[in-house]
């Protein structure tokens, strides 16, 4: 096993996603791997897609995700978009803590909370 960082966004403090920015890819050797990405929450799923389509680009066998939270909507990037392992399903809701933000604030926050009204 191997433990790999990489940092990728849409969203620059922002509540809508952009274009996909590479702030850090990965540089471990994927070739004939099984990698499973984790991630703080599944949205609509389009910076997850980019980056299992990139690991599957760069020689992974096997793409496997894994999100904190899964935001329940018809937004997804591709029709039935699930993760391989959930933690929480929530509402259609801004959320933010344990390391999510509300535009640029509040990721730090001991827990999982909702903005209210949005």
């Amino acid at each position: 096993m191997q433990a790999e960082y990489l940092h990728a966004t849409r969203y620059r403090q922002e509540t809508t996603g952009g274009i996909l920015e590479w702030k850090l890819q990965p540089e471990a050797n994927m070739n004939g791997r099984t990698v499973l990405i984790v991630d703080d929450i599944l949205d609509e799923g389009t910076t997850l897609c980019a980056i299992a389509d990139y690991c599957l680009a760069h020689g992974a066998s096997e793409v496997l995700t894994a999100v904190l939270v899964d935001k329940q909507h018809d937004r997804k990037a591709k029709p039935n978009l699930k993760a391989d392992f959930t933690g929480l399903e929530v509402e259609d809701r801004f959320l933010f803590g344990y390391g999510m933000d509300y535009k640029g604030y509040w990721r730090n926050a001991p827990g999982i909370y909702a903005v209210k009204g949005l």
